[in-house]
């Protein structure tokens, strides 16, 4: 009897297929306050995460934290919901002026932000309404917006991480630890029959057709599933 294919490891779930919570040192959301001003306290990197997180302590003695924009230094004031736009800041859309930088965008009011929160990564404001602001995300996509969805002012730190070569295997497991994801994947028609629906056969292919039905058992749910089309375009 053979192995339980990944796909049916990962949903049934485990530990394997788990964020570990307790090495992530905040949530990548905008503070929950609406209004404050505060300085920041310390930057640190935070695990799980591509960019660093920026430690603020605000006027009344609280701490909080936002993800760290690139050229953010320690001892810089912030605003949160009110001031001048300055670089950190985080402020309703509507009132941060048109052609700026911002991440971390909300989708709804008060959700805490969805957009932008990668290393590097910004949005651009195109223009306003009364009502409503058009950003354009990094993927080019037009996205229209409410006006008291909230972003932080800049570019999110930690640009070109992904530029720097991971070069030893080991790394590469430390960096996959702290994330939701499994990994070394290997191929399916590199297994053994006994371990996967295309192992076997003497040369890489599936041998079989890669379409599956939507109903198919899930020992055997691998390839396009429920393919509306299969083949090239003409």
């Amino acid at each position: 009897m053979g192995k339980r294919i990944p796909s049916q490891r990962r949903g049934h779930g485990g530990s394997t297929f788990k964020s570990p919570s307790h090495r992530h040192r905040a949530p990548n959301t905008l503070p929950k306050v609406h209004t404050a001003r505060g300085v920041v306290d310390d930057i640190k990197h935070n695990p799980g995460h591509s960019a660093p997180i920026a430690i603020i302590r605000f006027d009344d003695g609280s701490k909080g934290t936002i993800l760290a924009p690139e050229g953010l230094a320690v001892g810089d004031e912030i605003s949160i919901g009110e001031g001048e736009p300055s670089l950190g800041s985080v402020l309703p859309l509507g009132e941060i002026p048109q052609g700026s930088y911002v991440y971390n965008i909300e989708s709804q009011p008060g959700d805490g932000g969805k957009f932008c929160r990668t290393a590097g990564n910004h949005a651009f404001i195109v223009s306003k309404t009364p009502t409503a602001t058009v950003v354009q995300l990094p993927s080019g996509a037009f996205k229209t917006l409410h006006r008291a969805c909230r972003a932080a002012i800049g570019t999110v730190a930690g640009g070109g991480i992904k530029d720097k070569p991971i070069v030893k295997a080991g790394k590469r497991h430390h960096l996959i630890k702290s994330k939701a994801t499994y990994w070394p994947v290997v191929r399916g028609v590199a297994k053994n029959p006994v371990d996967h629906p295309f192992g076997g056969g003497n040369k890489p292919s599936t041998g079989r057709p890669k379409t599956v039905a939507r109903s198919s058992p899930p020992g055997t749910k691998v390839g396009s599933i429920a393919a509306k089309r299969t083949g090239g375009k003409n």
